[in-house]
C-alpha cells in the first residue's frame, strides 16, 4: 500500500521507520494517561491524514462507531470505582471511574489504528524483506507475500467483477439465485487467478535461485548520516521515556479513584514534551521537507 502523497519520512532507512512505529504504537498500548493519549491520537491522525488525505477522514469515521462501543460497553460490565453516578437495571453501580477508563480505552483503540494505518503505508513488503531476510528468510518472506497478496486480490477481484458486470453477470442485479450464481462465478475465476499466480510465483522464485547456498540479494537501502542522527533521536526521546515510565514517573491511576501520581511535576512535563517531540517526528520531517520544495520551486 502506498501513500497518497510524497512521504519524506518513508525515506528513511528501514530499521529507522521500523524502530519508530515500534515506539509510538508499544507507547500507545502501554501508557493510559490521558496527555500521553491525547499526545499519541493528535499526531497518529495527522500523520495519518498527511499520507492518506480524505481516505484517512473516512477510515476516522469507521472507527468512531467502534470507540464509541468500548466507551459505553466498558462501564456496563466494569463496575469498579468509587465515585458512584447511578445504578443500572440490574443493580450494578455506574462509576466515573469505569466511564474515564472506557473512554482512555477508546483513545488507545483508535490511536493504535491510526498507527498501523501509517505503519502499512510505510513499511512496504521490500523494507520487510530487507529487515527480516538474513535473519528469518522464510517468515520475511511469507509476510512479504501476504501484504502484497492482499492489495492485489482486492484489485484483480474489482477488475473481474467490473468484466462480468459488462457481460451482464452483475451481482448486484437479478433475484438471489442470480446473484448467487455470479457471485460463486467471480469466486471461482479468484481462486483459479490465485493458483496461477501462486504457480507462477513458485517458477520464478525458483528460476531465480531462491533458496540455493550462496545467494546474494540486492537492497537499494543505504544507512546515512541522517538516519543516523534520527536513530540518536528517536532513541533518546523513547529511552528518557521508558525511563520515566519505568520509575512511575508520570503513572496515572484509574481504579478505585482517578488520580495522577507523579513526585516531580517538572519531569513530568519533560516527558510529555519528549513523547510529542517522538510522535510529530514524521509530520515535522515531512513539513520541512515540503517548506524546502516550495523555496526550491520559487526560485526557478
Amino acid at each position: 500500500m502506498t501513500s497518497l502523497k510524497s512521504d519524506a519520512f518513508s525515506s528513511f532507512h528501514p530499521t529507522v521507520n521500523m524502530l519508530y512505529f515500534i515506539a509510538v504504537i508499544g507507547f500507545s498500548m502501554f501508557f493510559m494517561h490521558p496527555i500521553s493519549l491525547g499526545i499519541s491520537m493528535i499526531c497518529a491522525f495527522a500523520y495519518a491524514l498527511y499520507l492518506h488525505g480524505k481516505k484517512a477522514v473516512k477510515a476516522g469515521f469507521v472507527m468512531i462507531p467502534m470507540m464509541v462501543s468500548a466507551a459505553v460497553l466498558n462501564p456496563l460490565f466494569n463496575h469498579h470505582g468509587s465515585t458512584i453516578l447511578a445504578f443500572l437495571p440490574n443493580g450494578n453501580p455506574l462509576t466515573l471511574e469505569s466511564i474515564m477508563f472506557g473512554i482512555a480505552a477508546a483513545v488507545v483503540l483508535g490511536t493504535v489504528f491510526a498507527w498501523f494505518s501509517c505503519f502499512n503505508a510505510v513499511m512496504t513488503s521490500d523494507k520487510f524483506i530487507y529487515l527480516l531476510g538474513r535473519v528469518i528468510p522464510a517468515l520475511s518472506l511469507i509476510l512479504s507475500m501476504a501484504l502484497r497478496f492482499v492489495p492485489r486480490f482486492r484489485a484483480q477481484i474489482k477488475a473481474v467483477a467490473n468484466a462480468q458486470k459488462g457481460i451482464g453477470r452483475d451481482i448486484s442485479s437479478g433475484n438471489f439465485l442470480q446473484k448467487a450464481r455470479h457471485g460463486i462465478r467471480i469466486l471461482s475465476i479468484m481462486v483459479t487467478w490465485s493458483l496461477e499466480n501462486a504457480i507462477e510465483t513458485a517458477d520464478s522464485m525458483k528460476s531465480r535461485g531462491y533458496g540455493l547456498p550462496g545467494r546474494t540479494a540486492f537492497s537499494v537501502f543505504r544507512f546515512t548520516k541522517r538516519d543516523a542522527w534520527a536513530l540518536v533521536y528517536i532513541f533518546a526521546c523513547s529511552g528518557t521515556i521508558i525511563i520515566g515510565a519505568v520509575l512511575e514517573i508520570f503513572r496515572f491511576r484509574y481504579f478505585p479513584t482517578i488520580m495522577h501520581i507523579s513526585e516531580n511535576p517538572r519531569v513530568t512535563i519533560v516527558l510529555f514534551i519528549l513523547h510529542f517531540a517522538l510522535c510529530i517526528f514524521p509530520p515535522v520531517v515531512n513539513l520541512k521537507e515540503d517548506l524546502t520544495w516550495k523555496r526550491i520551486e520559487s526560485k526557478i
